[in-house]
Formats: C-alpha cells, structure tokens, sequence
C-alpha cells in the first residue's frame, strides 16, 4: 500500500489547504465533481492538525469526507475502524454522513475535525494512525506534531474569530473547543423522542448548529438536524427518535464565523474556531 501526500489528495478534492499524509492503493480522479457519487464510494480519513493544551499535553484533530452524496456508511469500530497505538482507540467516528448540503456553504464541503485524541506532553514525533476500511478501499492517515500542522484553539486574532460557549443542560454555557464536551449518559425509550438542548453564547449573533450521529447504529432520527441562533445568547432544542435498543453517541458541532454571516460554517475551512460536544444515550425497548 503506497503513502501519498494529502496535499495532493486535497487538490484532486478542493478540501482545503491544509497538508499531511495517507495511504491509498487508488488511482485519483481529476479535480472536479468526478469524485462524488450518489453510492459506491469510500470514506476518506483526514488529519486536520493539532494544538497545545494548557496542562502541557496536545491535541490532535481527525476529520473525514464521504465521498457519496447519497450513501450513508457505517463501521463498527474493529478490524476495520482502528487508532494506533490501540490506548487512543475508540473515539473515532462509525457513522459516516454524506457530503453536507452545499447551500450552508461551498461545494466540497466535509467533516472537520469530528473527533481528537490527546497524547502526553512527551509523545514527541510518533503517529496517531487511524486506519477506515469503507467500500472495499482501506485508507489509514498519521496524525503527527509537526510544527507546520499547528492550529489555533478556541479564537484567533488571525480573522477575530472565536469558539461559541456550549452547555447541553440547564447550566450556563461555560465550554467551548474541540477537545469536546462529554454528557451522559441520557436515558431514551425506542421510539419516544428525546428533547435535546443546546445553550450557545458567543459574542455575535448567528451561532450554527448541528446533531448527527457519532457512534452506534444508524437508528436515530433528528427532528432537526441544523439550525442558527439569530441571538448572541439563547437556546435551540431538537428530538432525537431512536428506533432500536442500544448506546449511541451523538454529536454536537458549533460554529460562528463573524466575518461570513451567510456561510456560518465558513470558519470550518480555516480550521478555527468551533466547540464540539458528545452526548451517550442508553436506549432501551
């Protein structure tokens, strides 16, 4: 299995700017919409980059594209959804959703940074590999601290952007970052919806937000998946159905670019600034 750069795989895609590294057997198609199929396509892991945390340890940032437009794929974490070294497995995403709407921003728009791994501040220049096999096509990428790879966390004054305040309760909002939010976990029947909520703040008013499945069966059903807060402070609610028995975990992404009011997920592509937030439900018949 070769290894290519991912700035060459990026280009081919237009994702974005950023470069790192993967493997892939596969012959790329030309820059376009050739890539993107309704089904029959793989996932494509992706290293967003990484950033220093304030007790000295580091985080690194995974995203992904699903190259379908209408299949959505699911990989039970295994032989075929891993992290190495194995004490960073577990975090990644198996459910896989398709290429976002294009109307909330640009063509090509994908997943960033859904879910990240902290390693001690001694890690040094050792990969985190996380390897997908989707479609019959296997695909791992390193995540390294390579110092060109650093991102900035929370805000930066780069475009004065910065990480909406977050809470999944009846609490204040009082977190914000991608390292993320843990709740749960939540108690939920098959078949009766739970009300979920989400506090935002943030200094501006057009916080977006999003719910999607992170970890579990492909069973459960948004009452609404997105939506904008018109207010700098306030509180947006969604059900999530669950149709059968299981632990899930959903997630929950929020961004507010100040700077592009009518794209509120433009910042995704400058890979900074967004909260990401975890919530386990326990569902029984």
């Amino acid at each position: 299995m070769s290894r290519i750069g991912v700035t060459v795989l990026f280009y081919f895609l237009a994702v974005c700017a950023f470069s790192t590294q993967a493997q892939t057997p596969s012959v790329l198609s030309p820059l376009g919409e050739a890539p993107l199929r309704p089904q029959g396509q793989s996932v494509i892991p992706l290293f967003d980059g990484w950033y220093p945390n304030d007790d000295g340890t580091f985080t690194m940032c995974f995203g992904y594209f699903n190259m379908n437009t209408e299949e959505v794929i699911d990989v039970p974490i295994g032989e075929k959804n891993y992290i190495t070294p194995v004490e960073f497995d577990g975090v990644q995403p198996t459910h896989f959703d398709v290429v976002p709407n294009p109307d909330l921003t640009r063509d090509f728009r994908r997943y960033w940074c859904v879910f990240s791994v902290i390693v001690p501040a001694d890690y040094g220049m050792q990969d985190v590999i996380w390897n997908i096999e989707t479609n019959g096509l296997a695909l791992s990428v390193p995540g390294t601290l390579i110092p060109s790879y650093v991102l900035d966390e929370k805000e930066t004054s780069g475009r004065e952007t910065s990480a909406p305040y977050l809470s999944l309760n009846d609490s204040p909002p009082s977190f914000r970052g991608r390292n993320g939010l843990f709740e749960g976990p939540r108690q939920a029947g098959v078949g009766e919806p739970l009300n979920i909520i989400a506090r935002l703040q943030h200094s501006e008013p057009g916080t977006w937000i999003n719910w999607t499945l992170h970890q579990g069966l492909n069973a459960v059903e948004f009452e609404t998946p997105e939506a904008r807060l018109n207010d700098a402070e306030g509180v947006i609610e969604t059900t999530a159905t669950f149709n059968k028995p299981g632990t899930y975990v959903l997630r929950i992404q929020a961004i507010n670019d100040t700077e592009r009011q009518r794209e509120p997920t433009y910042g995704f592509e400058f890979h900074c600034c967004w909260t990401n937030a975890y919530l386990t439900v326990e569902v029984s018949e």
